[in-house]
This record gives C-alpha cells, sequence and structure tokens, in this order.
C-alpha cells in the first residue's frame, strides 16, 4: 500500500513538506519531500537567518511543519524539490529528527541547503548530503528509489521528485511551470515525463498555487521582454535605478546584469540573501556576473550605497524588499536609511505580491512610503514561476496518473485543482483526494 503523508502545505502556500510511505506486509517505509518555512509567520526576509530562531518558537508561530505524524516511521530519505525557503527553510530544524537519513536533491538546491544548515544555531544536522544528477536513479532501500526529473521554475535546478514503489511512481511535482524559452536554457525534460505516464504513475501530488488561472503561464522570456522595454528604451533618463525582485531567481537576476551592461551601468546586488545565491549559482556556472559584484556585510552595504548615491547614473541597484518586508534593503531606503532615495530614483518591481493579507499589506504601506518620498515606480515587470490551469492540464494528460492528491496551496486552491481534475475525468473521493495538514491519503 501507498500513503501519501500531507504534513504541511496544505493549507497554506508555505512551509512545504510531504511523505510517501510503502508497505507490502512488512514495515513501512518513508520518503519525505521538502523541509520548508513559512516566512510570513516569523516577520522575516530573504537577509533574514532563518536558523537562528529556537524551534519551539517557530513551532508555536506554525512557521514550519508539524512532522509528528511521521514519528517512529522507518524514514529511508529526505529529498528537496528545489531551493526555495519554502522547502529547504527548516531543514536545520526538521533534518536532527531522523539522524543518519541521506539527503538528496540538484546540485543547487543541495549547496543552498549545506548553506542554512551551516548556520544553524541549535542543532547539528548530521545528515548526508548528496548531489543527484537529472535522470539518475537512486536506490534507498529495498523497495524505493527516487529520481529527479528536470523542470522549470524561478530558481536555477528544479525537480519533480519521482518515487518509484513496486506499485508504480509517485511524481510530486514541486513548485514548477512548462517553460520553453527560459533564457537560462533550462527546459521541462518532456521526454522522461512521458514515459513515466507509459510506465504508470500511481500517484500525482502536484502544486495548485496558480491552478485557478485558466491560462498558461507566460516564459521568462517574457519577463526579459518587459526588463528590456523600459530599461532600454531611448527616452530613458532616470538617474539613480533601483530594481528588486526574489534573490533566489538567478534567471532574472542575470537579465538585470545584461541590461546594466547594456546601459553602460555596473549591476551592483545588495543584501546578504543575494550575495548568497548569486555567490552559489557561480560556482556551478549557472550565472555570469561580469560587470556585476555584490555585497552583504553591513559595513560594505552603507559604504557602497555612500558611493553609489554620488553617482547614481553609473550603477543599477538590486536590492531585497519587494515584498515590503520589515528589515529589508528597500524599505530600510524608504524608511529613510542607508539611501536617500526620492525623485531622483526609480523602483522597478520585478516580482509579484506573495499572496497573503501580511505580504499585502506590507507592500502597500513600502508603495506609500516611496509615494511620499517622490519616487518614481515601476510595477509587475515580472512573470510567474508557478504553473497555471493549463500548464496542470497538459501534465494530467502527459502523466495519466491513477490518483491525484494536490499540494502547495490555500484549501482553496486545492479545490480548484480538483475541479480541473475531474474536467480531466477524475472524481472526489474516488481518485483525486482533498486533504489537510497533518492527515494521510491512503492509496490502494
Amino acid at each position: 500500500m501507498i500513503k501519501i503523508y500531507t504534513i504541511s502545505g496544505y493549507e497554506e502556500v508555505g512551509k512545504n513538506m510531504t511523505a510517501v510511505g510503502y508497505s507490502n506486509g512488512g514495515r513501512e517505509e518513508v520518503v519525505i519531500i521538502d523541509m520548508g518555512i513559512r516566512l510570513d509567520r516569523v516577520l522575516i526576509h530573504e537577509d533574514v537567518n532563518i536558523q537562528q530562531f529556537p524551534t519551539k518558537e517557530l513551532q508555536k508561530l506554525g512557521a514550519i511543519p508539524d512532522d509528528s505524524i511521521l514519528r517512529n516511521k522507518k524514514v529511508v530519505a529526505i529529498t528537496f524539490t528545489h531551493g526555495h525557503l519554502d522547502h529547504i527553510g527548516a531543514i536545520g530544524k526538521l533534518a536532527p529528527h531522523y539522524p543518519d537519513v541521506p539527503i538528496y536533491g540538484t546540485p543547487y538546491t543541495i549547496k543552498l541547503a549545506k548553506s542554512e544548515v551551516k548556520s544553524e544555531q541549535y542543532f547539528e544536522v548530521k545528515n548526508p548530503m548528496y548531489e543527484t544528477q537529472f535522470g539518475e536513479i537512486v536506490q534507498v532501500s529495498e523497495n524505493l528509489a527516487i529520481e529527479f526529473v528536470q523542470i522549470t521554475h524561478s530558481i536555477p535546478q528544479a525537480a519533480m521528485v519521482v518515487v518509484h514503489t513496486p506499485e508504480g511512481a509517485v511524481v510530486h511535482t514541486g513548485d514548477f511551470k512548462f517553460d520553453n524559452n527560459n533564457p537560462l536554457g533550462e527546459r521541462p525534460d518532456y521526454k522522461r515525463l512521458k514515459e513515466l505516464g507509459k510506465e504508470g504513475v500511481k500517484v500525482l501530488i502536484p502544486e495548485s498555487t496558480r491552478v485557478s488561472e485558466p491560462t498558461k503561464t507566460p516564459s521568462e522570456a517574457v519577463a526579459q521582454m518587459l526588463l528590456e522595454d523600459f530599461f532600454l528604451y531611448e527616452g530613458m533618463e532616470a538617474d539613480g535605478l533601483i530594481a528588486t525582485t526574489f534573490a533566489s531567481h538567478i534567471s532574472r537576476l542575470q537579465e538585470l546584469i545584461w541590461i546594466a551592461n547594456k546601459m553602460g551601468r555596473q549591476a551592483v546586488f545588495v543584501g546578504r540573501s543575494l550575495a548568497k545565491y548569486t555567490g552559489i549559482a557561480k560556482q556551478l556556472g549557472l550565472i555570469r556576473m561580469k560587470g556585476a559584484r555584490a555585497v552583504r556585510s553591513p559595513n560594505a552595504i552603507r559604504k557602497v550605497l555612500a558611493e553609489v548615491s554620488g553617482a547614481r547614473e553609473n550603477y543599477l541597484l538590486i536590492v531585497t524588499g519587494h515584498q515590503g518586508e520589515p528589515g529589508a534593503i528597500l524599505t530600510r531606503m524608504a524608511n529613510g536609511e542607508l539611501y536617500d532615495i526620492g525623485k531622483r530614483d526609480t523602483v522597478v518591481f520585478s516580482a509579484g505580491t506573495i499572496p497573503n493579507p501580511l505580504n499585502r499589506a506590507q507592500r502597500y504601506v513600502l508603495e506609500t512610503k516611496l509615494k511620499m518620498k517622490g519616487v518614481r515606480m515601476i510595477k509587475d515587470l515580472h512573470v510567474s514561476g508557478h504553473a497555471s490551469r493549463e500548464d496542470h492540464r497538459y501534465l494530467i494528460r502527459m502523466l495519466n496518473p491513477e490518483n491525484i492528491v494536490p499540494a502547495h496551496g490555500e484549501f482553496r486552491m486545492l479545490t480548484h485543482y480538483a475541479e480541473l481534475a475531474e474536467e480531466e475525468g477524475y472524481l472526489i473521493g474516488r481518485d483525486v483526494f482533498v486533504s489537510r495538514n497533518g492527515y494521510k491519503v491512503e492509496i490502494p
């Protein structure tokens, strides 16, 4: 029997954690998929070291998953779909619950996970970590094997995690979209997905964030055109240029470097997280930092912003804070700290607002402060990294799964996925199962 443990991320966007269990008369073997954190619950941003927070405090706030349903289970592997904090951010708090259990992910994801573990202040994470290549099938127990299938998302080397069981494959999509024109050259592995569909997919566990939107999510190439259309048109007369986006969005950051070079400006990344994500990407050859630099320490940040302030026309600043998070660089600028932001400056938001009330409120406060200072704001030069309804429909038809357990979303998002599944011939309660945090779905 296959069991899907819907541990977390089934009632909210964030703190994702799922487990796949298999038993055949003997003791059940379990593979964990993701250990994420919910950032808005702790009112922090990408530059903050999450691992400095005590576990009990994070649990009390509902910021990390409650994995008690897995206690005393035989966990044979921990896997990560990709390196966003809502998928790997709780590793330092939860991995010690499973001592010596190996952790698997693609190279960029594992390097980010190691970075989180290194900064953990309360626990020593002793789990071995293995960088797994796309297409490699790793036997993790007598009955279970894992595989990472390349997909596209707003971070490099995102993967669908496939758990191979004697009863068929369980496919966890992670966060994804079907992007055939990614500027970094990444493409979904359609060939392998179609092969899995022919081999037999027992369960599909898909993300549900944008499934209610009746469209196909645009390619990252569209975001590149939006940015170029704004920054590179002949009438551009802006003095200070500031862009903000997700620190992990390497494709977007690469595009901003290219644009800065074309404008004859230097791209300057300001903030701990921007330096971390671009530094690891550079190590793996995933980004070219030609003409750009990154600063992370408080002293270096103050020094470079003073330098930029005196010659704004020579730089393109890329900063954290697009959600209006307290303490992020852009928020501090709006508060009158670090940099005298005002009428001479244009701020470009190359990120959407994360769909929860707190983020919307924080973003409103940030925009109000920037308006009061006379800053010119350009919003929504962005495309999502999440699949829309037609991406999901194509995936269902390609994999032809026997069962579907929607994941990664508020309850209404999960039910929207169930509606799509019913359009494709499935039936809620028979082969589509909408679950909640802390439950399990048994697949006979």
